[in-house]
């Protein structure tokens, strides 16, 4: 009997082309390769998810699993307890020569599951680099100082140039390496976006649906589960996003409605998270709607920004800064996370509708994420780890390695600056110029202090007061600080007095 070989496929890993099977197929045959895939309880329950997020990966790995099948592998499907108990049944039942796998995403799940894996089952183990991030291929900054800023900007273009994408010779398409300034509209009344491609559940995810429900700390519902779960779907979303959306992605990506969720944006991050697409892909065929004059440069700039940029870049700053980033506090924040956080029943326009919408559907573009929601929470002096667990619990797109550097770094700045050059904090007019939800609010946008005083308002000019000194340390934050000279001493009182009585509230 042949030696044979065991492939541990992550559920985040749905890869097409999967590498390292690849690579145990070279080695073993692929008729002694089995892969094994691993639905641990444990994990699904480790904190409150998104059911919707639930479905999306139990499903796809349900699937995937056929169609590996399907193309001829032997594959495992095992449910335990925990990962360990599902892999040690496995190497008891096949007694592979050797397992292979591609190092995880996110940092725990490395450095303690897969680390220990030869010690924890005795078998030979080998661990390749992963795969889903190009930046695994090429390193911008290979040796990075320790307390170094390295500007996302700067990282881009060294992507951009080593790739090649959007590029006429040394130079970027079109003159401009960032169109950025050209994509903050805010939606006409009477703009209408067209829908985003929906999929009917099979009877593969109508069963995953009821596991799901029974699942009790759960957050939101399975019912209407819409999303894609095999490769092929993944293909068709994408294909949607090209053909309907992307010409006003740019223009639009910052605008925020209250009658229209999805706007132009791509709603392929949860794909792209789980190996259902691939990065490059999106990058390339992006691009080639550009050059072929069915996108215009702001639109496709902008969208391979996200991908090329920002995606790599966090990841890139995730794994430069783990584990400390996850002690990061800059700011001293220590208020617990508002109840309104997971029912959304709050006053506040704009952040009842976004809340319940993660809630209901476990999707909010990345403006509502940062400008909304973080910047309420970092003005209200929100504890970072507390506000990237809810991350972590509401979107379907959620992993460790994407949220804790968006959260922390980007959104609370409480990394002090490391990922992201300033703190985003914004009032109340900020939301009013780039939304519609602060008409019909019962809250006043033109107000800072008082009972009907936006509580952006009074928690931005609080934060401005409080922070005054470390804020004028910042030169990105000169305007803001600035404004605080119209202030005289009795508004700052007020402000003060405004802000402690809705932060004692939001403890109730």
């Amino acid at each position: 009997m042949g030696r044979k070989a065991t492939v541990w496929i992550l559920g985040n890993q749905l890869l097409p082309e999967h590498p390292v099977l690849a690579e145990a197929e070279a080695g073993y045959g692929r008729e002694n390769v089995t892969v094994v895939l691993v639905e641990s309880q444990r994990r699904l329950e480790k904190r409150p998810y998104q059911r919707k997020k639930l479905v999306l990966l139990l499903s796809a790995m349900r699937h995937y699993a056929d169609d590996l099948r399907r193309r001829g592998y032997q594959v495992d499907r095992v449910k335990a307890a925990t990962f360990t108990q599902g892999l040690r049944q496995h190497v008891t039942n096949h007694r592979p020569d050797q397992l292979f796998t591609m190092a995880a995403s996110d940092y725990n799940g490395r450095r303690y599951q897969q680390e220990s894996l030869q010690r924890s089952h005795g078998v030979p183990v080998t661990i390749r680099p992963n795969t889903q991030f190009l930046t695994s291929e090429f390193d911008p900054y290979p040796e990075p100082k320790p307390d170094k800023r390295y500007l996302m900007e700067y990282f881009y273009r060294k992507m951009r140039t080593h790739y090649d994408v959007l590029m006429a010779g040394d130079d970027p398409a079109g003159g401009q390496w960032n169109y950025d300034k050209e994509n903050r509209k805010p939606l006409p009344k009477d703009n209408q976006p067209p829908p985003v491609i929906t999929f009917e559940p099979d009877d593969i995810t109508q069963q995953v649906m009821q596991e799901v429900a029974a699942i009790r700390h759960a957050t939101g519902v399975v019912e209407d589960f819409d999303l894609a779960v095999t490769r092929q779907q993944a293909l068709a979303a994408l294909d949607d996003f090209i053909c309907h959306r992307l010409v006003d992605f740019g223009p639009y990506e910052d605008a925020m409605s209250s009658g229209h969720q999805h706007l132009y944006h791509s709603k392929l991050a949860a794909y792209l998270n789980i190996g259902l697409l691939e990065p490059m892909e999106l990058i390339r065929v992006v691009e080639e709607a550009y050059l072929a004059g069915e996108a215009p440069i702001n639109s496709a700039e902008g969208f391979i920004r996200q991908i090329l940029g920002w995606r790599e870049y966090i990841y890139w700053q995730y794994w430069r800064l783990m584990p400390g980033l996850y002690e990061s506090n800059y700011w001293a924040a220590q208020r617990p996370l508002p109840q309104f956080f997971w029912d959304g029943q709050t006053d506040m326009n704009c952040l009842r509708y976004i809340i319940q919408r993660a809630i209901h559907s476990g999707y909010n573009h990345h403006i509502e994420r940062l400008m909304i929601i973080c910047n309420f929470c970092l003005l209200a002096g929100t504890d970072p780890l507390a506000v990237n667990e809810w991350f972590l619990s509401a979107y379907v797109d959620a992993y460790d390695w994407v949220m804790v550097p968006n959260v922390l770094g980007m959104g609370l700045n409480a990394d002090g600056g490391l990922i992201a050059t300033k703190p985003y904090i914004a009032s109340a007019n900020y939301i009013n110029n780039m939304s519609d939800y602060c008409q019909n609010c019962r809250y006043r946008r033109q107000e800072r202090t008082g009972n009907d005083a936006c509580p952006f308002n009074t928690l931005y000019w609080n934060f401005l007061i409080q922070h005054e000194e470390l804020l004028r340390a910042n030169p990105r934050m000169g305007r803001n600080v600035l404004g605080l000279r119209h202030l005289n001493d009795q508004e700052k009182q007020a402000v003060t007095r405004d802000a402690h009585r809705l932060l004692s509230a939001l403890v109730r």
